[in-house]
């Protein structure tokens, strides 16, 4: 296998996590629509809002890496609810959908042996897709941890 080949390899699976931390479905998985809205003491945010979150700031990414006409969200206003909780059920597993398919372009992008990955983003300071995958998968671990410790404190995780 080639260097780039191996790279993209390496970002997939970055992306994908699942190696040193625990995988995004897993740690969404069966979660009580009637907690999803809960803080447990001492944190700051419900399930809901790191969900939400992830899922703006992960769409953010993807659509400064591919959209030339990009314009930035506001910080924080517009990468987090103000609502803890999920306006319905329905809501919850449309973020959930959106986070998949969001991460699953960013995958397509790494993938496309057209992607040059070291190659400044015209329109982007210097910022390279090979650094705005890596910003993805950062900033996803990061959450997913937070997820887990939700889950833990709401008496909901079970170690794998």
């Amino acid at each position: 296998m080639n260097n780039d080949r191996a790279l993209r390899k390496h970002i997939i699976e970055l992306l994908d996590g699942g190696n040193a931390y625990a995988r995004f479905d897993d740690i969404v998985a069966e979660f009580p629509v009637k907690l999803r809205g809960e803080k447990p003491a001492g944190l700051p945010h419900s399930a809901w809002m790191l969900l939400e979150h992830m899922r703006i700031a992960q769409w953010d990414i993807l659509d400064f890496s591919r959209n030339a006409q990009y314009s930035s969200l506001r910080w924080p206003q517009d990468y987090w609810p103000q609502d803890p909780s999920p306006p319905d059920t329905s809501a919850w597993i449309k973020s959930i959908e959106s986070f998949r398919e969001d991460l699953n372009a960013m995958k397509k992008l790494v993938n496309d042996p057209e992607t040059d990955l070291f190659a400044a983003i015209p329109w982007g300071d210097g910022k390279t897709i090979l650094r705005e995958a890596l910003l993805v998968a950062d900033h996803n671990s990061h959450h997913l941890g937070q997820l887990i410790d939700v889950r833990r404190l709401l008496g909901i995780w079970k170690s794998k």
